[in-house]
């Protein structure tokens, strides 16, 4: 490209969007889009609306710095600070997991649950995230709810950090209470208070022996913490042994699982627990699995 020119928003969408792709950078479009649009304080469909305006010089050299990074693997969420989930926008970076469209069909399937169980009918549902990253779950669950009373707890006070400023910026912040807190731990049901009308959980399911086939993206740059538990199934056996004094009689527990984890979570599933269901995702794989405690 030519320092002379000057390019318009679509021109250097355009002329970007092919760059990346030929590089074989991971969704292209959307990685131009993100970037551009931070660069320009512009939201991805405004890029559109003002699609011959002219890019200028210093515009144009952030730019370029930002899709040099992008070339190098790092997440274009990261670099924009910015993810979308379930139509809303949350602030990312390197200190929480970029939320996966996946999850939001996991969100639903929990908001579905917690509906048919007729809990939600109540003027202030009492819901609890348990691994919150960014808080996408427990600030969607908030604004999809208005009268809910949300509690979101995460081991990484780094994390709580993002989630609140996140929950600060949808104007949620007042109705959600963030615990510090390690669901490993044999003290986390006294901590996270409860019992609660629905339990959610997206907890760390990848076991040690799949981090090498991870992407290099995802290794490099996403908090391991969020991501693996040594087997796999540890988050999963904590959380439901805690579950008598997190899940009130009725009450809805749900979990984001691993592609093949359904039949180990259900084994973990005592008496207590019953109207099991399994909910596959866009590829056909099992990914929300969630009970009724009786």
């Amino acid at each position: 490209m030519s320092e002379e020119r000057v390019w318009s928003v679509v021109e250097l969408l355009k002329t970007t969007i092919a760059f990346f792709t030929e590089k074989k950078i991971d969704e292209p479009r959307l990685s131009a889009e993100l970037l551009l649009g931070q660069v320009l304080g512009l939201q991805r469909l405004q890029l559109y609306l003002d699609h011959e305006r002219p890019v200028m010089p210093k515009e144009l050299e952030a730019f370029r710095a930002a899709c040099r990074e992008r070339l190098q693997g790092r997440p274009v969420q990261y670099i924009a600070g910015e993810a979308f989930f379930y139509g809303y926008r949350f602030f990312v970076d390197e200190r929480v997991l970029i939320p996966r469209p996946e999850t939001e069909l996991v969100l639903e399937h929990a908001m579905e649950r917690l509906a048919a169980s007729g809990l939600a009918s109540a003027q202030t549902p009492s819901i609890l995230d348990i691994g919150t990253g960014s808080g996408c779950i427990a600030i969607t669950l908030a604004l999809r709810l208005p009268g809910a009373r949300v509690t979101a707890a995460d081991v990484s006070a780094d994390a709580l950090d993002v989630a609140r400023r996140n929950a600060e910026e949808h104007g949620v912040a007042d109705r959600i209470r963030f615990v510090e807190a390690d669901a490993l731990s044999a003290s986390f049901a006294e901590k996270a208070g409860g019992p609660f009308d629905l339990v959610i959980s997206n907890p760390p399911y990848i076991p040690e022996s799949e981090w090498a086939t991870l992407q290099e993206e995802v290794k490099q740059y996403e908090p391991r913490l969020a991501l693996v538990a040594p087997k796999g199934f540890e988050y999963y056996e904590s959380i439901v042994a805690a579950a008598p004094a997190l899940v009130r009689k009725g009450g809805v527990l749900c979990f984001e699982l691993h592609a093949d984890g359904a039949a180990g979570v259900r084994k973990l599933l005592g008496p207590g627990f019953g109207g099991i269901e399994v909910m596959q995702d866009y590829n056909r794989l099992d990914r929300a699995l969630s009970c009724v405690a009786e």
